[in-house]
């Protein structure tokens, strides 16, 4: 019996991978939009697979994209905290500097 591939379910994964290799090597914060995008595709794909589970094939592609998708959003919210910490520091250090005191370090 054919099986048929389970809608969305290469989208899942790649989605998934998108969002982890977006925030570390390019966008930040920006690639858990990827993960986001990945974890509802991946709930619409469960569901219409656990209607007909004998029907489709690829449901191991979303849950592994589900599971990128998790460790995409929490690196882009670890970076996106480092990042605020980050200006929040030099923010400090500028206000600090500009207040009049000539304290040298």
């Amino acid at each position: 019996m054919n099986r048929e591939t389970l809608p969305d379910s290469g989208n899942v994964l790649t989605f998934g991978i998108l969002s982890i290799a977006l925030t570390i090597f390019c966008c930040g914060p920006f690639g858990g939009i990827f993960g986001i995008i990945a974890l509802s595709k991946a709930k619409k794909a469960e569901r219409i697979y656990n209607v007909e589970p004998d029907r489709y094939n690829g449901y191991e592609n979303v849950k592994t994209g589900r599971i990128l998708s998790y460790i995409g959003i929490a690196l882009a919210a670890i970076l996106l905290v480092f990042t605020i910490i980050y200006f929040g520091v030099i923010a400090a250090i500028i206000a600090g500097s500009a207040s009049g005191s000539d304290f040298a370090l």
